[in-house]
C-alpha cells in the first residue's frame, strides 16, 4: 500500500505532535514492526519493541524536549520522506550537562505499508548551548 504525497505529510504530522507530546506509544504506533534506526551516533536498534524500550527512559525523563520542524520533502513514489529538524532539550554533553542545548539535524524516513519502517538520523557536530557554538568530538 503506497500512501500520497498528502497522507505521508498527514502521518508525518501527527508523528510529530506525538513527539511534542512526549507520547512514546503515539510516537512508535507509526513504527513498522522490523523498524530500523540508526541514531546520530551510529546506534542501531532494529524492532518496534526494542525501540520502544530504548527510547522509554528518554520520554520518561524527557526535560520537555521539542522538535521543530525546519523543512520536509516528500518522495511519493519511493516512499520516502527526508526533513530537517531542531532539537531543543536539556544538553547531555558532559561539560553542559542541563543547560538548554540546540541541535540541528535531518532525518530519512523510509514507508512500507503506511508505517515508518527505516529512520536514519544525522545531527549536525556543532550544537548551540548558552548562545555559543560547541563543537562535538568523537568520544
Amino acid at each position: 500500500m503506497n500512501l500520497s504525497k498528502v497522507e505521508i505529510l498527514k502521518l508525518i504530522n501527527v508523528w510529530l505532535a506525538a513527539w511534542d507530546e512526549h507520547d512514546l506509544e503515539g510516537v512508535v504506533l507509526l513504527m513498522d514492526e522490523n523498524i530500523v534506526f540508526e541514531n546520530w551516533t551510529g546506534a542501531t536498534i532494529i524492532g518496534k519493541n526494542n525501540l520502544q524500550k530504548a527510547w522509554a527512559p528518554w520520554f520518561r525523563n524527557h526535560g520537555n524536549f521539542k522538535f521543530t520542524k525546519e523543512d520536509i520533502f516528500v518522495d511519493q513514489q519511493e516512499q520516502k520522506v527526508l526533513f530537517s529538524w531542531s532539537l531543543q532539550w536539556p544538553s547531555p554533553e558532559k561539560d553542559f550537562k542541563g543547560k538548554t542545548e540546540v541541535r540541528r539535524g535531518v532525518d530519512v524516513l523510509h514507508f512500507k505499508n503506511g508505517k515508518i519502517c527505516r529512520k536514519y538520523s544525522y545531527s549536525k557536530t556543532t550544537i548551540q548551548i548558552d548562545s555559543f557554538q560547541v563543537a562535538l568530538t568523537a568520544q
